[in-house]
Order: C-alpha cells, then structure tokens, then sequence
C-alpha cells in the first residue's frame, strides 16, 4: 500500500497540530484518500506515516495537503540591517559586502587584541630569560633587598647581562616586538639589558620550580612560538589578502562544521496551488449530444467484450436525440467548444460533469 512519509516540518510547525489538523480534515472529508494516518516518531527522529486508499495518486493527496495544512510554508523576507548604525532595507549583493564589512572589522580587532596579548607575554618571557642567565646575581640582589617593592626597583636600576636573550631579540625584531607604552629606554641597550616594571614583577613572582633547565627550555621555545605568532598578526595587519584569507578559512571551518544536508526542502519560486493541482490525472470518455447534453465517464467503466458480447450504452438520451460526439481525454486537457456564431469556449476536462452511463448529462451552455 502507498503512503506518504513526513520526515521534516517547515519552521515553526508544530508536528501535533499538524497530525491533529489532518485527522480532522479527513474525518470532514474535506481531504480524500487517506485511510490512516500514525505518528511513528522516537528518538531518532520525526516520523508521521500516512497511508493511502488503493489506487489514489499520492501527488495529488500531497498538493490537497500543501493546499489545506501548514505542511508546506511561505516566508517573506525583509532584509533590514544595520549599516553604520543605520538600519537599511539590503539586497542580496549589499547584505553579502555588509557582512564581510563586518568580518573584517572584527577580525581586525581581534588580531590586534591578540597582537598585544602575545607582546605583552613576549616581553614577560623575555625578561624571564634574561633572569635565568643571571640568576646567581638575580638571587643576591633579591636577599639584600629589604622588601619586594625595593627589589623590584633595584632589579629595574641594574643593567644586566642579556646572554642568550641577544639572538632572541636581534632574531624577532625588537621593534615589532615591543608591547606599547614601553619606552626604549628598556629592554635591549647598549649598557646591558633594563627591566620594565612588569618584567620585574614577573621575575619576583618566579617559582623555584621554574629555575630548572627544563624550564628554561619550555620558556625558551614559548617564547619563539609567540614571535611567531607576532609576526603572523602584522602580517594579517599590514596586507589586506591576508586579511580575505584569514575571513575565507573561518567561513569554510563553519562550513565544514556545520556541512549537515538540509532536511526541509527550500524552494526560490513558490507557485500557488490550484484546484487542477488537486484533481487526479485519468483517461475518461466525453459524450456530447446533438442537443448539446455533456458529460464524463471513467475508461473503467467500460470493459471490453468478446465477440458476441452485447455492448453497453454509453448514455441516454431523450426524444429524437443522439450522441454526436465521443472521444477519449484526460482529465488535464482543454475542450475548446464552438458555437454556431463562430465563438469559441474553452473549460478543463475535469469540468464537464461526471455522470453515470445511463445519465443524459448536462446541457453544455450551462
């Protein structure tokens, strides 16, 4: 047996009212060919069965749904966005170059707060390092100092030694590097390397776990990652294609990530049902009288016999009438009608009256 399978609602659809909707147009039977209609949904998803009457054209029992529920939908759409804090009715074209506006008003922001996270963290690293090569001294001035606050402002004062910290400097610019708001006077001179008060603090707060060699290392390629990170966001700054790919490469992961096929189906031209798109496609006889009675018979109606077989009337007609014209149609075609004045007149198939074989049918100028 035929049945049609709800799998998906349109948006907002709510699948109980839907069902209850449909029950109650066939019990009205404003709704044909439905002999059972079952809610099979579980947790793996939306499943609405609904069985048809043998030999009904699922097609047309789908367009009478579409026609007479909400199991097809339309939606307007009213574009409005805001363009420089103005709201505007936006096309296709204009909605697409707003939102890329927008991306790369966004990227750009973040790529700059992550630049100056990613500084400020290299400068910290960097004084850490310098620390660690000296750290006998480092661990003196600290004991000699009679609290935090003047150690921290005696390890500021000093210059020191920058040992390693010179390749590390010289090889990542120190320019490109150094966080805003700290002056040249700090970080790598000529007499030696100056702590900033934010490098001292750093140090101060330094575990003794952190002296070890291995440390030392984790510090060391830390740092190197975010140099390289440094240059990636002046990089993204300074040329506007870096920028695109950058917007490019974050649409695409969401794509990916989110790349599920659509369920319900969304259409760009929505045509509006008509009452042809609810009556079934079929073959029937048109009988039309010398007097002008019409009518419309199913094929089925008529069997063919053997030989020898008597014949069935194909309609009855009244006094001195008699069938002028019988042909075969679909129930989709156009009659064209002409009258003796030379008009003609058109109407569907499906319009000519359904009668019974042994009915005379209706006069046609009605």
């Amino acid at each position: 047996r035929e049945a049609l399978i709800v799998t998906e609602l349109p948006y907002q659809v709510n699948k109980a009212r839907l069902v209850e909707k449909i029950a109650e147009l066939v019990r009205g039977k404003r709704l044909e060919g439905i002999t059972e209609l079952r809610d099979e949904s579980d947790k793996d998803g939306m499943r609405v069965v609904i069985e048809l009457r043998k030999g009904e054209i699922a097609e047309v029992v789908l367009n009478n749904l579409y026609k007479q529920t909400s199991l097809q939908s339309v939606f307007g759409i009213n574009m409005v966005g805001l363009v420089d804090g103005q709201p505007r009715l936006l096309g296709l074209k204009e909605l697409l170059e707003a939102f890329l506006r927008h991306r790369r008003e966004i990227v750009t922001r973040r790529t700059l707060y992550d630049l100056r996270k990613a500084k400020e963290q290299a400068h910290i690293l960097e004084g850490q390092m310098v620390a660690l090569e000296n750290i006998d001294d480092l661990i003196a001035l600290i004991k000699k100092s009679a609290s935090p606050a003047k150690a921290r402002i005696s390890l500021m004062e000093q210059a020191w030694p920058p040992g390693v910290a010179v390749k590390m400097v010289d090889r990542s610019g120190s320019e490109d590097i150094r966080p805003e708001g700290i002056p040249a006077s700090l970080g790598l001179t000529e007499s030696g390397y100056r702590f900033s008060e934010a490098q001292a603090r750093a140090i101060l707060d330094l575990r003794l776990h952190r002296l070890t060699a291995l440390e030392q290392d984790k510090i060391l390629n830390s740092y190197e990652g975010l140099i390289e990170n440094i240059k990636r966001y002046l990089q993204i700054l300074s040329n506007p294609e870096e920028l695109v790919l950058v917007i490019r490469g974050e649409l695409t992961e969401v794509r990916e990530a989110y790349a599920d096929s659509r369920c319900t189906e969304i259409v760009e031209d929505y045509t509006e049902l008509t009452n042809e798109d609810l009556i079934p496609e079929e073959d029937v006889i048109v009988t039309i009288s010398h007097g002008g009675y019409a009518k419309a018979q199913p094929v089925g109606v008529y069997q063919a016999q053997r030989r020898g077989g008597r014949g069935r009337a194909a309609a009855q007609v009244a006094g001195e009438d008699f069938i002028d014209q019988l042909f075969i149609a679909n129930s989709h075609d156009t009659l064209l009608c002409f009258s003796s004045l030379g008009k003609v007149y058109w109407l569907k198939v499906y319009q000519v009256p359904r009668a019974s074989p042994g009915a005379k049918g209706r006069p046609i100028v009605n």
